[in-house]
């Protein structure tokens, strides 16, 4: 690991700011096909930087505003097991200061009928 920006933990070949991988793009399709058949509004990619403490900020992967208005933020991940115990506590620690619901998002296998599992933090 090496440290990012903030002091915080990278993962080794991390993205650039902005730029997605293929989890997240895949996600970002779900989000597109959602918005087109009518049921979210909008999302956006790392649109929303929460601060949590001094030098201590959370960025969701997306924005997501529902339908009937309300906004959700969804941080999606390759798996459940690399959700780690940092990640989970900024989530909670977030979902404590601030009035969204806070959703984390894992591909299912393909084995498993495929599509997302969509848990509440």
């Amino acid at each position: 690991m090496r440290r990012g920006k903030g002091g915080g933990h990278l993962a080794l070949g991390r993205l650039k700011a902005g730029e997605m991988n293929k989890t997240e793009q895949a996600y970002a399709d779900r989000l597109r096909a959602l918005e087109h058949a009518g049921q979210i509004l909008w999302h956006k990619f790392e649109g929303i930087k929460l601060r949590l403490a001094d030098k201590t900020f959370l960025t969701v992967d997306f924005a997501v505003m529902l339908a009937n208005g309300q906004l959700e933020l969804h941080d999606c991940k390759g798996s459940k097991a690399i959700y780690t115990d940092d990640a989970r506590v900024k989530m909670k620690v977030a979902a404590d200061m601030y009035p969204f619901v806070f959703r984390v998002a894992y591909p299912r296998s393909k084995r498993d009928g495929g599509g997302w599992t969509v848990e509440e933090v």
